[in-house]
């Protein structure tokens, strides 16, 4: 019987998080620990430390389905194989948000042989960055509501504030809410809604911030509401910048703690994937970078996702370029692309896997041929994988010239990840990026989002909506349109269209709304039905995670 991805983290010695640092190179001095387990770096670091970058890897994956594809789980994996073949490594990961620990896809620290621990913390309170990010937000909301109040010398449109209040727990009660009601001393009445914290513009200015000094500016850009005549209003004219750094001073600093065969790894920040840019802070990515002659990191869902927003927004804030690049699929989800049932995955299928490897080639040839970075197609085996099955997908994936490497990780941790390990090294030390973007930033933003919709999902093209229209007026206007662009879109297909799979041809993506995320450095265009507040599925997983007298948790996965 296999034991739950808790049981297994709960049955390994963790080693004391000063141990861990010295592994990394981190001296006492940087190092500022939250118990036994956990420990923030200091910044200083960064700078103090004269040790060259080392190679970047980054871990993408196919379009992700119910079946899983396991790409946090082949991050640590091939960290730890790369550890196994005698190299320096880090590993930079995102933070998981409560919302889906208490939701419906659980937490993000990896699976079976191949996690990072103390898992119950990264899944839960961990340092506390998230409640500081919400806090931060908050205090803005705070003082822009009090601004109005106390007689508005800025002159604030309560109809256009743009800026809402934050929670990390899905809570579709909250989208829309009314208040300020109860008289003229309880505030002023308005009509105002919470996203989850992790789409907050906060988390996404704290991930792409560089240092103090930045993160400050990126601040005071933040666009709160509009006038009466239609001008921003920004969290620096409301003098709120410098009180939202305090409280994140701490969350800058990226977390530390291990896997769970002792690789360092950083757990730091984490923007959702399909709202925001969904990659861990460009902090967290240097430090792992001075620190280790290896770094792998992972961006959120599919490469048309997560990968197309590390390469497109931040490699172009950070300047980073990846040696090697990593898409990790199964045969179980390419099947389900090809129009399997979940329930009938067990059984060998080739027609329908012929029909769902597309997908895998789309996401392939979108970062071989698009970016220009060398990659290996990572099969994170199953038991009932056939060998005509992964005889198929290599095959096929030699026809555009990429290796195909099998991966056990989540069976056998490291020693699952070797041969992967060396394929990835063989990448960085035989191949040469010639790394590119999807877009220049000088294009319009029309250009831009036809050219992701065109070159990376394989659409026709983009249409506007009548408000998204208006929206690209005031963006030209008020001189944002030099800003890269940052898709919010469903993570279950590379269309607009969550139920079409595999690799849909002849369709649009339609763009219903346009968002200036001025702190962050990018504009947010919305598509389809996503909503930056997710709700809680009919059963969700919190009905299943309990405590006990000594303290242990269990239920969460």
């Amino acid at each position: 019987m296999y034991k739950s991805d808790i049981e297994i983290a709960q049955s390994v010695e963790m080693k004391n998080i000063t141990e861990i640092a010295e592994t990394a190179g981190i001296a006492p001095d940087y190092l500022e620990q939250y118990g036994k387990h956990k420990a923030k770096i200091e910044l200083s670091l960064l700078k103090e430390n004269k040790k060259p970058d080392g190679k970047l890897i980054l871990v993408t994956a196919i379009t992700p389905t119910p079946a899983g594809e396991g790409k946090t789980t082949t991050t640590i994996g091939l960290a730890d194989g790369l550890r196994k073949i005698g190299k320096n490594v880090m590993v930079a990961l995102r933070e998981p948000s409560l919302g889906p620990v208490f939701g419906i896809k659980g937490g993000a620290a990896g699976g079976g042989y191949a996690q990072v621990v103390p898992m119950e913390d990264i899944n839960l309170h961990f340092t506390g960055d998230f409640h500081a990010i919400g806090a931060a937000n908050n205090l803005l909301a705070a003082m822009l509501d009090n601004h109005i109040y106390q007689g508005n010398a800025l002159n604030i449109d309560p109809r256009r504030i743009t800026w809402k209040r934050c929670v990390d727990m899905n809570d579709r009660q909250l989208r829309f809410v009314t208040d300020g009601l109860g008289g003229r001393v309880n505030g002023v009445p308005r009509e105002d809604g919470y996203d989850i914290t992790v789409a907050s513009e906060v988390m996404a200015v704290l991930c792409l911030a560089s240092s103090m000094t930045d993160l400050k500016e990126r601040l005071s850009r933040l666009i709160v509401g509009y006038t009466y005549d239609e001008k921003p209003v920004t969290a620096g004219d409301l003098k709120a910048a410098g009180a939202m750094a305090a409280l994140l001073k701490d969350a800058l600093k990226p977390n530390l703690v291990q896997t769970l065969e002792g690789t360092p790894a950083l757990v730091h920040g984490g923007p959702f994937a399909n709202i925001a840019h969904g990659c861990n802070s460009v902090i967290a990515t240097r430090m792992a970078l001075k620190l280790g002659d290896y770094a792998v990191t992972e961006a959120g869902f599919g490469a048309d996702l997560g990968a197309e927003k590390f390469l497109d927004i931040k490699c172009r804030y950070a300047g980073l370029t990846p040696a090697a690049v990593v898409v990790v699929a199964t045969v179980r989800a390419l099947k389900m692309h090809g129009g399997v049932a979940k329930t009938d995955l067990a059984e060998e299928n080739l027609e329908a896997l012929e029909k769902g490897i597309p997908n895998l080639l789309k996401h392939v040839s979108n970062i071989k041929d698009v970016y220009g970075l060398p990659s290996v197609v990572a099969v994170n085996r199953f038991p009932t994988d056939t060998d005509a099955e992964i005889e198929l997908i290599i095959n096929k994936c030699k026809e555009l010239g990429v290796n195909v490497r099998l991966s056990t990780v989540w069976a056998d941790g490291g020693n699952g990840g070797i041969e992967l390990a060396e394929e990835v090294v063989r990448l960085c030390e035989e191949e040469t990026p010639d790394f590119r973007y999807s877009y220049e930033l000088d294009e319009t933003v029309e250009e831009k989002l036809a050219h992701i919709v065109t070159r990376v999902y394989g659409g026709n093209g983009v249409t506007l909506t009548a408000a998204a229209k208006k929206q690209l007026d005031r963006i030209n206007a008020l001189g944002y349109d030099k800003l890269p662009v940052c898709m919010a879109k469903t993570q279950y297909s590379l269309s607009d269209d969550p139920t079409k799979l595999g690799a849909p041809k002849d369709f649009t993506v339609t763009v219903r709304d346009l968002r200036i995320s001025a702190g962050a450095g990018f504009i947010v265009a919305l598509t389809g039905s996503i909503m930056t507040m997710p709700g809680l599925p009919k059963s969700p997983a919190a009905e299943r995670i309990d405590v006990d007298e000594n303290g242990v948790i269990s239920g969460l996965f």
